[in-house]
């Protein structure tokens, strides 16, 4: 079975950074989409970033510019560099992973992780 471990969330000021990281296990092929999701409380699931297995990133609207995602195939794990952190940006985290689709939709994966919490303070 296919499992999804976050690491990386904590708590910093407005304009700070964090690196998330997001290590796969149990896959057997590199030829699958991982992405990343938060959700803050009241709010829907929002996707943040994806990336398929060439390596074509998409982002949602609000963090583009500040957050990079990236990913090593071979180690299968996946990375979300976020810069420039502002409040509205505090959440749970989620890493996704899916073999048949690349979106910020969060109904299109199948695997999750359990999530880290990245809070900013203003």
């Amino acid at each position: 079975q296919v499992q999804l471990v976050e690491s990386g969330g904590g708590s910093v000021q407005a304009g700070g950074s964090l690196r998330l990281s997001c290590a796969a296990s149990g896959y057997t092929t590199r030829r699958y989409c991982m992405g990343w999701f938060r959700q803050a409380p009241g709010k829907e699931r929002e996707g943040v970033a994806a990336i398929d297995s060439d390596g074509s990133p998409i982002y949602v609207h609000s963090v583009k510019g500040r957050f990079t995602i990236s990913r090593d195939s071979a180690k299968h794990t996946q990375y979300l560099q976020m810069n420039s952190l502002k409040p509205e940006d505090t959440a749970m985290y989620y890493c996704a992973a899916d073999l048949r689709f690349c979106t910020l939709a969060p109904g299109d994966f199948n695997y999750w992780g359990q999530g880290t919490q990245v809070t900013v303070s203003s």
